[in-house]
């Protein structure tokens, strides 16, 4: 049986991503052949450190508003934050020159909601969370090192299949999120058999799929030379895929674990 909270949390990391990869062809041209203040790798890797210590800040903060009873609680205006967070992602992926404003505070929020749902999860498997980091990381680096190589190259064929799955699975989780409000379930799916294994596997690969589409958009953007404003839209959705890996790979453990 699904945790609503989770559902709604899934749901709303999925569709802001599609949107961030949707935008990897838009980047602005730049005219003129000189630019004193453009997009580099090192702007978005700064602005990517920054965000990342934003959500660690958010995610003790939230770690701790989780009681210790058995079972935990979950702060009361939790929900509350997950809403907020989506609203921030998709603020940050329609506006994005806000996305320096957005970004720290998605971090902050997201870090929250974060904090709140791993130590839930550590409650029931110990281990877990730190089992999710780790793999979450080691993901992240080997993509980045596929894609380096050109072991996997993104091509426009995989880009529109990537996209499209993804807004396939946001559709799925948004129709589990309004079942849920009304008390049903899909429960083959989230369920820790067979079916409901394969599912988080497909979804984890869904997910290190969209991390080729971040990268190739910071790539892009560095060669097109856009604004610096785009080190942290890059950011931004390099943000947004990670806690939605992170998010799916915890699911799977517990499912391993049950």
């Amino acid at each position: 049986m699904s945790n609503p909270v989770l559902d709604r949390r899934f749901g709303g990391n999925q569709a802001a991503t599609a949107g961030v990869d949707a935008m990897a062809g838009q980047l602005p041209p730049v005219t003129s052949p000189v630019v004193a203040d453009t997009m580099s790798v090192a702007g978005v890797s700064r602005a990517t450190g920054i965000m990342l210590l934003v959500l660690l800040a958010g995610g003790f903060v939230g770690w701790n508003q989780v009681s210790a009873t058995d079972p935990p609680t979950l702060p009361s205006f939790l929900l509350a934050a997950v809403l907020v967070g989506i609203g921030l992602a998709i603020l940050g992926v329609v506006k994005p020159e806000l996305a320096r404003f957005v970004g720290p505070l998605y971090a902050a929020v997201e870090g929250f909601v974060l904090g709140a749902i791993s130590r839930v999860f550590e409650f029931a498997f110990a281990g877990i969370v730190l089992q999710a980091v780790l793999a979450t990381l080691a993901t992240m680096v080997v993509m980045l090192v596929l894609y380096a190589t050109r072991t996997i190259r993104v091509t426009e064929k995989m880009r529109s299949i990537v996209i499209g799955a993804t807004l396939g699975v946001a559709l799925f989780y948004l129709v589990a999120m309004v079942m849920s409000m009304f008390g049903s379930t899909m429960p083959v799916v989230w369920d820790s058999g067979p079916v409901g294994i394969l599912f988080s596997l497909a979804i984890v690969g869904l997910a290190a799929f969209n991390l080729l589409l971040d990268f190739e958009l910071i790539e892009r953007g560095v060669a097109s030379r856009a604004p610096a404003a785009y080190d942290w839209f890059a950011a931004l959705g390099l943000m947004i895929t990670l806690v939605w890996l992170y998010l799916e790979i915890l699911r799977l453990l517990s499912k391993l674990r049950d």
